[in-house]
């Protein structure tokens, strides 16, 4: 049955998400689970004689999950390997076994962009499961309308491919630690003991006290859409994190209220910086977490700040060359890439940043300045929309330097995007597509040159 008959109506990009779920099965973590890159019928041979652990996450946390759930599986004994979703293939699905998915849904109901190719390859096909036993864990966020959508379609495939469900489908809600209990208490249900109770599935570092250091809006001209540096330090510990990660803000009201931010800074400059623009609702008031960041907190008060791991939007291994492409405030997961290059004399890093006005919103002008000057920025192209009578944004500048883009990516690079989900990050991923080819952009989100931090 095709799985367009299997889904709402309104849910067609959950088609090209489903496509993606059942088959991203490469990355791998851990001691005895490191056995990746295998050939496929050794993949395949694996499958059907073990616990096979798939994952599919735009951030890393079923990722995450999965390589804990793999490892507490093999330390009972078991058999087991983890794997991401964009390394199965048919065979593999046919072989049966048993298999537990971990899959994330991101977006409106989403596949992550490295399950997306596997989507299209796979999921709109008919096949036969009737050998494969599964179980799934959907990671996802009640505040989307699609909670959990790719998951519980992937799954809905499976059961009308013939799989034989181990146990019901098990939703997660942001980490929801309860949720994951649950799924041990599954796993050891349909007798894959996965270790003793009480063990933390989500390495993450704790909530603790942040004190604000500093805040000054960077684009003071612009009364309509202030944007704040906002920079805190630790009252105890250390400095921690990677470029790429995300700090979680608990705002003070009604429990639990946090909101996440793009770092824009590495522990080398000594202190987390946010960029932080204010939101405000239709009748004027001031967004919960930005109203509080920019104006509720008094500098020098502390702020309850947790580190979040956001793997998924790491630079890829070797420090290769970068193509990091971003409007708004998403210049902050920009920025935090170049300074850690810029910490340890890395140049050829291209940067392409969109707002509305040179003049007003050139935000971290100066300190951008400097590192083209230091090459470690060697190219640098700005579309800022309101400067001239036609709108020009990032995905313009990019098209027009179509063969410097595929001269690049040739030559290695990888491709960071961070900003705007709606209007930027689609229109850049078309004119990515059409330069570089859909096929190979997929082949990029796949072995992680290609990655996205969008919002």
């Amino acid at each position: 049955m095709p799985l367009s008959e299997l889904l709402p109506a309104d849910a067609d990009r959950l088609i090209a998400a489903a496509a993606v779920a059942v088959g991203y099965v490469g990355l791998c973590g851990g001691t005895a689970l490191g056995r990746l890159r295998r050939r496929p019928a050794d993949l395949r041979d694996d499958i059907a004689g073990g616990v096979t652990v798939v994952h599919a996450s735009q951030t890393g946390l079923a990722e995450q999950v999965a390589r804990r759930t793999a490892q507490s599986i093999a330390d009972a004994g078991h058999a087991c390997r983890a794997v991401p979703l964009s390394a199965l293939d048919r065979p593999m699905l046919e072989a049966g076994g048993r298999m537990l998915l971990v899959l994330s849904t991101t977006g409106e109901g989403d596949a992550p962009d490295a399950a997306a190719g596997f989507a299209r390859r796979l999921l709109g096909s008919e096949v036969e499961l009737s050998r494969l036993q599964y179980g799934m864990l959907a990671l996802g966020d009640r505040s989307y309308r699609q909670f959990c959508a790719f998951g519980l379609a992937v799954a809905d495939w499976l059961d009308h491919s013939g799989a034989e469900a181990l146990f019901p489908t098990i939703t997660v809600d942001d980490g929801d630690p309860e949720a994951l209990a649950r799924w041990q208490q599954a796993l050891a249900a349909a007798g894959l003991d996965a270790g003793p109770a009480g063990r933390p599935w989500i390495e993450a570092a704790p909530f603790g006290p942040w004190r604000l250091v500093e805040r000054r809006q960077l684009n003071p001209s612009d009364a309509e859409h202030p944007a704040f540096h906002v920079a805190f330090r630790p009252e105890k510990g250390e400095l921690r994190w990677q470029a790429g990660d995300l700090a979680r803000i608990a705002v003070p009201g009604e429990p639990p209220c946090h909101r996440d931010y793009s770092i824009a800074s590495v522990p080398e400059e000594g202190r987390l910086v946010l960029l932080v623009r204010q939101a405000r609702a239709p009748d004027g008031t001031l967004g919960r977490g930005s109203g509080w960041l920019t104006e509720g907190l008094a500098e020098g008060g502390s702020a309850n700040l947790q580190i979040r791991r956001n793997s998924g939007f790491h630079a890829p291994a070797g420090d290769p060359p970068l193509i990091l492409i971003g409007n708004g405030t998403g210049l902050a997961g920009l920025r935090a890439h170049l300074a850690a290059r810029a910490a340890r004399g890395i140049g050829g890093a291209w940067l392409l940043f969109g707002e509305r006005r040179r003049a007003a919103d050139w935000f971290h002008r100066e300190t951008i300045e400097d590192w083209v000057a230091a090459g470690i920025v060697d190219r640098l192209d700005l579309a800022f929309s309101r400067d001239q009578p036609e709108r020009v944004y990032v995905q313009h500048r990019l098209r027009a330097a179509a063969a410097d883009l595929a001269a690049r990516v040739d030559a290695g690079a990888a491709i960071l995007v961070c900003g705007s989900a709606e209007g930027m990050a689609p229109a850049v991923h078309a004119v990515l597509a059409d330069v570089l080819g859909a096929d190979r952009l997929e082949r990029l989100a796949e072995e992680g040159r290609y990655r996205r931090d969008v919002y």
